[in-house]
């Protein structure tokens, strides 16, 4: 169960999405890494990443690059909050730093679901006209 903390860091639902991602920090020992990995899900203002070979620390800042699903490609700073060592899907959960507005335009609004409504069905008085048309026309005219 979410601790209080962990429920209150959600600024809204987060979209299953999987968008290519480069990830760019310095570990404690002052070197520079370079990671390319996915998004797993994206909230309006952080993401879940698979960073295959190498995970941040906790508390690190990071460069966080994303490639939208159209190709557009937006630079953010993030900070590190959790990450999971699994071995064959190590993750780490992203909270940005700063302004959301541009991330939220460009990765989570398009990675919502989107429900295609269904077409309109003829209704029983439409239907009921189009038949009354059809029998004029088999009638003759004079």
């Amino acid at each position: 169960m979410l601790s209080q903390a962990e429920s209150d860091n959600r600024t809204g639902p987060r979209y299953l999405v999987s968008l290519e991602v480069r990830a760019e920090w310095d570990d404690v020992q002052g070197t520079h890494v370079i990671a390319e990995g996915t998004t797993e899900n994206v909230g309006p203002a952080g993401t879940l990443v698979h960073l295959p070979r190498r995970l941040p620390d906790v508390g690190s800042t990071v460069r966080l690059e994303v490639q939208g699903e159209t190709g557009q490609k937006l630079q953010v700073i993030a900070e590190v909050l959790r990450i999971e060592r699994n071995p064959g899907h190590p993750l780490a959960a992203l909270q940005l730093v700063g302004e959301t507005a541009e991330w939220k335009g460009l990765i989570w609004e398009p990675a919502a679901p989107r429900v295609t409504p269904p077409k309109p069905r003829e209704t029983d008085a439409e239907e009921a006209e189009d038949e009354e048309g059809d029998e004029d026309l088999d009638k003759p005219s004079h």
